[in-house]
C-alpha cells in the first residue's frame, strides 16, 4: 500500500487545486474557463469585505483576473451556468447535462421539504411564473408576486413566487442567466440552453452520473474516501461513492493509500494507481504568498484541510461579535505548502482603503521581515481587486499566534 508522507499529500492536493503553480498568466476568455474547468465549479458568496468569494478564488490563481471576465463568460458566452454542488456555484455549460439527476432529486426533495417550511401556496405559482417569463422575458424575484406579502427577505420567508422561482430553477425549467447586483434573474431553460444540454432524453443515466461525479471529483482531490468523492460535487450519496469505489477498486481502478495527517495520524484513502509517479510530488509548491477566500476550494472542506494542513477555521459570520475568536470574515494566508496566517481586513472604499485589522500567525511560524514583505506585496495585488489604492495598519495589528486564540 502506498503511503504517502504528509508533505507529499500537500502538494498532490495542492497541485489539484491549482495552488502549486505561480500564480500568473491570462485571465479571461478560454484560458479562465479552462481554469473553472480545472476547478469544476466555482462557488458564488455575495459578502463583499475585500471581494466576493469567486473574484478572490480566481484571483489567487490569476492575478490579472477582473471580475468583468467571469460576468463576460456567463452572461454573455454563456459557457457557464449556475446551480448547486455544495452551495451556489458557477459551473461549466459543458456539465450541464450531468446536473440531471442533481435537478431530478432536487425536485423531489424540495417539493416535499418546501411545502412543510415555506409559505403556502407556492406550487400554484409555477405555471403563473412561467407564463411571465415566457411573454416579458427575464425576470428577478422583485418582479414576480408583487401583490404577495413581502417578508423578511430571508430564505426561511420568501413570497410565494421567489419560492417557485427558485424551484423552477433547481429543478430544471428555468436557468438563471446572470445577476443585477447580487440578485439571480431568471429565463426559461428552452430559451436559453441549445435542446440537446437540456433534453431529458439525452440525459445520462443515474449510473453514469455517479461514475462520472467520483471520477471527476478524484480527478480533483487526487486522493479521497468515498465520503469526500460524494460531498465534491454534493450529488449523490455516500453509499452511492462506496459503491462505486469498491468497484472501481475490485476492476483494479482504484487502490487504496494511507494518508499522513499534519498530527502525524493516518487516514486510509482511495487512488488511482501511480499516485507514487504523479509529478505534483517532484514539484514544490510556488512560494508566493497569497491570501485566499474562507470559500476557496481547497478550504471548503474544514477537516480536509485541519488534517492536511493543521488549520482549524470556521466563518464567523453568523456568530455574534462578543464571541468571535477572530473576526467576521477572516482570510486564509498561504505560502508554499503551509497555510501560515489568516487576517482580519476590509475594504473601506468610501475611504479607498484596505484596512489591515488584525493578523494570526499559525502553528510556529514566524513573521519575520521577509514573510511581512511578501504579505504587503500581496496586499498591493489585492487592493486592486478590492478597487482602492491604499492599504493602512491599525495599532496592535499583528496578535501572535492563532493556536493560543484557538486554546
Amino acid at each position: 500500500m502506498l503511503d504517502l508522507s504528509n508533505s507529499q499529500a500537500r502538494r498532490i492536493f495542492l497541485d489539484r487545486h491549482r495552488l502549486s503553480e505561480a500564480p500568473q498568466g491570462p485571465a479571461s476568455g478560454g484560458d479562465l474557463l479552462e481554469m473553472i474547468e480545472s476547478l469544476g465549479f466555482v462557488q458564488l458568496d455575495s459578502i463583499n469585505t475585500v471581494a466576493r468569494a469567486h473574484d478572490l478564488i480566481l484571483f489567487s490563481r490569476r492575478p490579472r483576473y477582473r471580475p468583468q471576465a467571469l460576468k463576460n463568460l456567463y452572461e454573455q458566452d454563456r459557457a457557464l451556468f449556475e446551480h448547486w454542488t455544495h452551495d451556489a456555484a458557477v459551473i461549466p455549460m459543458r456539465f450541464y447535462p450531468q446536473w440531471h439527476l442533481r435537478r431530478q432529486r432536487d425536485a423531489k426533495r424540495l417539493r416535499q421539504r418546501w411545502s412543510k417550511d415555506r409559505r403556502e401556496g407556492f406550487e400554484k405559482q409555477f405555471q403563473i411564473v412561467l407564463d411571465q417569463i415566457r411573454e416579458s422575458g427575464p425576470v428577478c424575484s422583485s418582479d414576480v408576486g408583487k401583490d404577495e406579502k413581502r417578508g423578511s427577505g430571508g430564505w426561511w420567508d420568501w413570497h410565494p413566487s421567489k419560492t417557485a422561482l427558485e424551484y423552477l430553477w433547481r429543478s430544471g425549467a428555468l436557468c438563471v442567466v446572470g445577476r443585477d447586483g447580487f440578485q439571480k434573474r431568471y429565463d426559461l431553460t428552452e430559451r436559453v440552453l441549445d435542446q440537446h444540454l437540456h433534453d431529458p432524453e439525452n440525459a445520462p443515466h443515474t449510473e453514469e452520473v455517479i461514475n462520472w461525479c467520483c471520477d471527476q471529483a478524484l480527478v480533483r482531490l487526487g486522493f479521497a474516501t468515498h465520503g469526500e468523492l460524494a460531498a465534491f460535487w454534493d450529488h449523490i450519496t455516500p453509499a452511492e461513492a462506496k459503491h462505486w469505489c469498491l468497484a472501481e477498486q475490485s476492476a483494479g481502478r482504484l487502490e487504496q493509500v494511507q494518508i499522513t495527517s499534519a498530527d502525524g495520524s493516518q487516514r486510509l484513502a482511495f487512488a488511482r494507481p501511480g499516485l507514487d509517479e504523479d509529478p505534483a510530488l517532484q514539484n514544490a509548491p510556488t512560494n508566493r504568498l497569497r491570501i485566499l477566500s474562507p470559500f476557496d476550494p481547497a478550504l471548503r472542506d474544514r477537516k480536509r484541510a485541519e488534517r492536511l494542513f493543521g488549520f482549524t477555521y470556521r466563518i464567523e459570520v453568523f456568530v455574534p461579535e462578543p464571541q468571535r475568536t477572530f473576526g467576521y470574515y477572516v482570510f486564509p494566508i498561504l505560502q508554499g505548502d503551509r497555510l501560515v496566517g489568516r487576517v482580519d481586513m476590509k475594504a473601506f472604499r468610501d475611504e479607498d482603503v484596505l484596512r489591515v485589522r488584525a493578523l494570526w500567525s499559525e502553528g510556529n511560524i514566524r513573521w519575520g521581515k521577509a514573510r511581512q514583505t511578501a504579505f504587503e506585496g500581496e496586499l498591493d495585488r489585492v487592493k486592486r481587486l478590492a478597487g482602492v489604492d491604499r492599504v493602512e495598519f491599525e495599532d496592535g495589528w499583528l496578535r501572535g499566534s492563532a493556536q493560543q486564540h484557538l486554546g
